[in-house]
């Protein structure tokens, strides 16, 4: 892994807030990925399930997480099964985990290789009444590909038709939504590697550079961070292009006059940050644009200051689609007809901003977190607005990830990310 090791403490803490939730007499099973095949002998990167790496730190393929609170033997409360390496494979594909490392990774002292989970499963479900199992409920999920978890899930159940089931996610929706410190403090690191990135570009950036040597310039300070690259698909968008809102062609050249918008961000050590900066390709924001700009600006403030304990998400959604109206009104895009005649589902404000403001962020870049409960201290937050007017040829977006503390104001994990005209302008030409 290019990430320096974490501390153990973080998922030693974080299986014991899952198994404090578990029902007694209860087993809960988590499946690393499967490595994903393109065609050929070539696979996709590895991408650890978050869950299972949440839980135990584990960053490798074929790895299985178990745990069994009431177990009768001590050594099975919490057991990591890894895949068995030798000299073999290490020269072949690099070290794995021996079992040595793998206790000095997670905090587990029981560690067996995969070849044994059946036996020791066997075993252990003579004790047990109850199995977790771990299915992805996220609310924007929308996943086709049968997984290691799907396929294990099925195995369990006919081979135990007489257990009773149950789910992680709602454990887990709870648990890893509020982040603890060791979490913060990757997070910000990613998002200090996401503002090299962003100040290399700056300097970068005029017209005649082309949306993918900005990608590439970007990929170059990540990587160089030790960061894997890109915490999602990153969106380069010039002109035009920033009113689609998941462009990610990122081939066209940019323009005297254009304002690009990027959406674009690192990650570090499976922690993700999400940024976005708009800006102009000639380095000097037009009256209008500034005008466009700052009115985005204020309602990314406004609504960051509203994320405090005990806010609700969708309380929050139409606060600040209010705070939206009002400056679309200001800028001209909509007139109080608009808004008298509006549809409640679907208001004025939607034409120029179409998608919500926040949402959970970490070790997913749409994190899991619960969302129908009141807000609580600790939980991390985009705040995105933006205003898209194509035919105006300009989509602008802001985006920062914000800590929401006990008291006062949310921590702005990219508070030294510029933003304003001012910063941008004067960095551009310097």
């Amino acid at each position: 892994m290019k990430y320096e090791q974490i501390d153990q403490n973080l998922f030693i803490k974080n299986r014991k807030k899952f198994m404090a939730q578990m029902k007694p007499n209860s087993i809960a099973v988590f499946n690393s990925n499967d490595i994903y095949p393109i065609g050929a002998d070539s696979t996709m990167p590895f991408e650890q399930n978050r869950d299972l790496f949440y839980l135990s730190g584990a960053d490798q393929e074929e790895t299985i997480l178990l745990l069994f609170p009431d177990a009768h033997d001590k050594k099975h409360r919490e057991v990591l099964f890894v895949r068995e390496t030798n000299a073999h494979i290490a020269v072949w594909e690099g070290a794995k985990l021996t079992k040595e490392k793998a206790t000095e990774v997670s905090g587990i002292a029981s560690i067996y290789w995969l070849t044994d989970f059946d036996k020791v499963f066997f075993d252990l479900m003579t004790e047990a009444e109850t199995v977790y199992f771990n299915t992805n409920e996220h609310y924007r999920q929308a996943v086709e590909t049968q997984t290691r978890e799907d396929r294990f899930i099925i195995k369990c159940k006919q081979d135990y038709p007489a257990h009773k089931w149950e789910k992680s996610n709602p454990i887990l929706q709870d648990i890893r939504g509020v982040k603890e410190p060791e979490e913060i403090a990757l997070m910000q690191t990613a998002c200090n590697i996401t503002e090299k990135g962003f100040r290399r570009l700056l300097s970068f950036v005029k017209p005649g550079v082309w949306e993918h040597e900005i990608e590439a310039e970007l990929l170059h300070e990540f990587i160089r961070n030790r960061s894997k690259g890109f915490a999602y698909t990153p969106i380069i968008a010039s002109g035009n292009n920033a009113n689609v809102l998941h462009y990610v062609e990122n081939n066209r050249e940019c323009k005297d006059g254009d304002m690009l918008l990027m959406d674009v961000a690192a990650e570090y050590a499976n922690y993700s940050s999400d940024l976005t900066r708009t800006i102009p390709v000639n380095g000097r924001f037009t009256p209008r644009q500034k005008e466009v700009y700052n009115a985005v600006l204020r309602v990314k403030d406004e609504a960051t200051s509203m994320l405090v304990p005990g806010t609700i998400w969708a309380d929050f959604h139409k606060e600040v689609g209010k705070i939206m109206t009002s400056e679309l009104l200001g800028l001209g895009l909509l007139d109080k007809a608009d808004v008298q005649n509006e549809d409640k589902n679907w208001p004025a404000y939607k034409k120029y901003f179409m998608h919500g403001t926040s949402h959970h962020i970490g070790l997913n870049t749409h994190d899991y977190g619960a969302l129908k409960t009141p807000m609580k201290a600790n939980m991390v937050f985009t705040v995105e607005p933006g205003i898209y007017i194509p035919e105006e040829n300009m989509g602008i977006r802001l985006e920062d990830d914000v800590v929401i503390q006990e008291t006062g104001a949310p921590f702005n994990l990219m508070g030294n990310i510029p933003i304003t005209v001012e910063e941008i302008e004067a960095l551009m030409n310097a």
